[in-house]
């Protein structure tokens, strides 16, 4: 395997971080936040809308304040634009009034003062690019967050909102796994990468379907192989893409994390990640 480099191997994502009772005590938490961050696993994703209401990021928050010398060093990545408030119909708001208010909503839930990287969760048809980004550039400015980036944008969308930001967007979040690829072959990857942008990977294990079928079988056989976990194999393959995009991973499960952290940089040879691919779409390359 080739040497790790610092803080780009894994993402721990805290959607589900309200399911877990045993790590709602903040000494609990703030344990198990030291323990990743012992790791070299310094990221963590949130999302307003985690636990309802901002209840992820209050959790997490509330550790950090436990234990103050772990908010130096754990890198946030947060998202706002979903609005499920009860009684109300689930839309998407862009709104400058909505997205001010969120940022300070995230930064107060996290008792910090800056947000590593601020992500809009989704495209909103009723977006007003200017103000969006007067929002965006004025909370860059006032050191509410260091970057900007998108999620599940499509690339017109964000470059509308890129042409009215003086900041750049330099992230964006997508569904990108072996049994979600057609990112790779409809323009989204490619765009992603002319723009700058880092790609982060939502669901890289396909919530577990990929492990199912011809292409299950073949990941088994190529883990087996090299020794490794088909998970592991599974994030490998995602990380053999240009720019390796960063997996997001769901498990907050001490054992599962090392064992992903320790297989994700795995080298699969070009016709171990063809060989996947093509199991996962079910036919050959054209």
């Amino acid at each position: 395997m080739p040497p790790e480099p610092p803080s780009l191997s894994l993402m721990l994502g805290m959607m589900r971080l309200h399911e877990r009772p045993e790590l709602q005590a903040p000494e609990r938490l703030a344990d198990w936040i030291e323990a990743r961050l012992d790791q070299g696993l310094e990221w963590f994703d949130h999302a307003d809308i985690y636990g309802g209401e901002g209840l992820n990021e209050h959790l997490f928050g509330k550790a950090l304040h436990r234990r103050p010398s772990l908010a130096r060093r754990v890198r946030v990545v947060t998202k706002a634009g979903i609005r499920m408030n009860r009684g109300d119909i689930k839309h998407y708001d862009s709104s400058p009034d909505w997205l001010t208010g969120a940022i300070d909503r995230a930064l107060s839930r996290l008792g910090t003062e800056r947000l590593d990287v601020f992500l809009i969760h989704r495209p909103d048809p009723l977006m007003e690019a200017e103000t969006t980004a007067r929002v965006l550039d004025d909370a860059v400015r006032d050191g509410k967050i260091a970057a900007l980036g998108v999620s599940n944008f499509l690339p017109d969308q964000w470059r509308r909102l890129q042409s009215a930001l003086s900041s750049p967007l330099r992230h964006h979040q997508l569904q990108l796994s072996l049994n979600h690829s057609s990112p790779l072959f409809d323009g989204h990857f490619d765009a992603l990468r002319q723009d700058g942008l880092s790609p982060m990977a939502w669901s890289p294990l396909g919530g577990g379907a990929l492990f199912e079928g011809q292409a299950g079988r073949l990941l088994e056989n190529i883990a087996a192989h090299h020794g490794v976990s088909p998970a592991g194999v599974a994030l490998a393959w995602l990380r053999r893409l240009p720019g390796s995009p960063m997996p997001v991973i769901g498990t907050l499960d001490p054992t599962r994390i090392t064992t992903l952290h320790d297989e994700a940089w795995l080298s699969l040879s070009r016709q171990e990640w063809y060989a996947l691919l093509e199991a996962a779409r079910g036919h050959e390359m054209a």
